[in-house]
């Protein structure tokens, strides 16, 4: 399979709301007066810079509408606020729930925004003791605050690792608790889940997320799908997808066309042993 560049045209994402929902989803609308299926994950499920990211390629396959949910950069935390796009999920016939980072979410060390749950807000009291050399006004992005704490004290950071650790397991378990449906608990990444439970590795979503962890979590859903992306559609770049100048190093750093395709092939065993049954 064989993807060419698009050229440098902004895609529109169609933005629309579903039900009592308060957040703006992509496009265009799908039916959910019938069965459907909820596509609920980050900026992957999301398609940012895709015409045809995962969902739709598995609605074709499917035969059924697969609402995309996807929010880039959210969390579960972002899952847990909105009670309409739960509702959404409750509705569905089947969900997926693509795994997302373990930092991006607020814990009792810091907090992050409700919506863009990669933007940092504030440190607690507790961080501050822990790292009193940090300015913490500096940092505006997650990633970009836990590399740096990282770096400063691997002994201190263990603690705050450990701590966000748990916490998203615990709203992960939430999550999946309030869905209350048929649900794959979805793996998308350039790597399998990692067997250190003590890396502090951020280069690559979901990030902090360990082979442990989703033990844990896994017996919550219906099914685990994993997928690692192909060193096939790794090696596409770029090609296929649609963005400006100015958003070309962001592409770069998300899976393509090929990645998506193999997703969706990948999602469809479980959902149709999920919607048939």
């Amino acid at each position: 399979m064989v993807f060419e560049r698009l050229g440098r045209t902004p895609l529109d994402y169609k933005p629309v709301r579903y039900g009592t929902s308060k957040l703006v989803f992509r496009g265009p609308a799908r039916d959910t007066s019938g069965e459907y299926v909820a596509c609920l994950g980050g900026t992957e499920t999301y398609g940012k810079f895709l015409d045809r990211p995962w969902p739709a390629r598995l609605e074709a396959e499917l035969g059924l509408p697969c609402v995309n949910l996807g929010l880039p950069n959210s969390g579960p935390d972002v899952l847990l606020r909105d009670k309409g796009l739960l509702g959404l999920a409750r509705g569905a016939r089947a969900v997926v729930l693509q795994v997302p980072s373990a930092i991006n979410l607020s814990n009792p060390y810091y907090n992050v925004h409700p919506r863009r749950n990669d933007r940092f807000l504030s440190a607690s009291a507790t961080l501050r003791r822990l790292y009193p050399e940090v300015d913490f006004t500096e940092f505006h992005f997650t990633r970009h605050m836990i590399g740096r704490l990282a770096s400063l004290s691997p002994e201190r950071f263990l603690l705050l690792r450990q701590a966000v650790q748990d916490v998203w397991i615990e709203r992960m378990q939430r999550v999946l608790t309030f869905i209350d449906r048929p649900t794959v608990l979805f793996w998308l990444a350039n790597h399998a889940p990692g067997r250190d439970p003590v890396s502090t590795e951020l280069r690559d979503d979901p990030a902090f997320v360990s082979r442990a962890m989703m033990r844990v979590v896994g017996p919550h859903a219906t099914h685990l799908t994993e997928v690692v992306i192909s060193d096939t559609a790794r090696e596409q770049g770029t090609r296929g997808m649609r963005f400006s100048p100015m958003e070309e190093s962001a592409a770069a750093d998300l899976p393509g066309p090929l990645a998506h395709a193999e997703a969706a092939q990948a999602l469809l065993p479980a959902l149709h042993a999920m919607t048939r049954a």
